[in-house]
């Protein structure tokens, strides 16, 4: 993983628990968002990041998820070069199920 650019499952419970102000980014496909999804987050999928690039702000951070975290990776790298503040989930929904909330459903 590229250094500085993941975040972990339990820093991101924190940041929620702190009710800290930021995008929760879902970038993988509808088909996907439609089985499990965190709370809270907005679905753009990778394929179309680009394009709405002015959907997503860059006076707040930026945590991308995806279902094992290789996609968000490359999201929140090419988001930084446009001048966002972003970070992607290590190991994507499918680590947070696993490690953190049992009920989102795996696939």
């Amino acid at each position: 993983m590229e250094q500085g650019l993941t975040i972990e499952p339990a820093a991101l419970v924190e940041m929620l628990k702190r009710g800290e102000r930021f995008l929760l980014l879902d970038c993988r496909e509808p088909r996907e968002y439609e089985i499990a999804r965190l709370e809270g987050s907005t679905l753009i999928p990778m394929s179309e990041v680009a394009k709405n690039l002015d959907r997503i702000p860059k006076d707040q951070p930026v945590v991308v998820y995806c279902h094992a975290g290789r996609r968000s990776l490359d999201v929140a790298s090419w988001l930084r070069q446009q001048g966002v503040d972003a970070l992607s989930l290590s190991g994507g929904i499918e680590r947070w199920s696993r490690e953190i909330d049992p009920k989102v459903p795996r696939y």
